[in-house]
């Protein structure tokens, strides 16, 4: 089985995030969750963007996520969501011994961390269509570029879609996604 760093959205570790970290889990993964808002989670994406943005700053995100990672094996699948993509992705393709990602809400271009996917690591990406949150040119772009990459496009379902504790959770997508998912990380294990 693989071992899993999971970051969680802009609204923070909802029990949401965390219960799609307990049904990994429960599929035998090591899951690990960090707060990357230390307890806090917000009932609007708006209202969490902002804290990211301008309370914390993405580069406090991204070095928190860091800092997470530290003391775990290199031999990591990262998994983000939304703005947990940043840190998920950046982790991917900079920390040695990357075994590969799943990107939840689109992915950035390869040219933000450097350019380059690191040999032998997969890629997964997933993101709700249309996502007026999802840099589709880059999301395209970079599963492109990584030999063996998978896009999924959910059709009408909303940004967040995943989450079981928002309303914009969409139950079949969620499953389905889940699904992929599970399949991928049983790929890597």
């Amino acid at each position: 089985m693989a071992e899993v760093l999971l970051f969680h959205h802009a609204q923070g570790l909802t029990p949401g995030v965390v219960a799609i970290a307990e049904r990994l889990r429960a599929a035998g993964h090591v899951v690990h969750a960090p707060d990357l808002y230390e307890g806090r989670t917000f009932g609007e994406l708006s209202q969490g963007v902002a804290h990211a943005e301008r309370t914390l700053g993405t580069n406090e995100v991204v070095a928190r996520a860091a800092r997470a990672a530290e003391a775990l094996p290199a031999e990591l699948v990262y998994v983000g969501f939304s703005l947990g993509v940043v840190p998920a992705q950046r982790l991917a393709q900079t920390r040695p011994g990357a075994k590969g990602a799943v990107l939840f809400g689109g992915a950035l271009a390869l040219s933000w961390f450097g350019g380059a996917w690191p040999d032998g690591a997969r890629l997964q990406v997933h993101a709700a269509e249309p996502d007026e949150w999802v840099e589709w040119d880059d999301t395209r772009q970079t599963v492109a570029a990584v030999p063996g990459a998978e896009l999924f496009a959910y059709p009408g379902a909303h940004h967040l879609f995943v989450d079981g504790s928002l309303p914009a959770h969409d139950p079949a997508a969620a499953s389905l996604f889940e699904k992929r998912v599970l399949a991928f990380l049983a790929g890597v294990g």
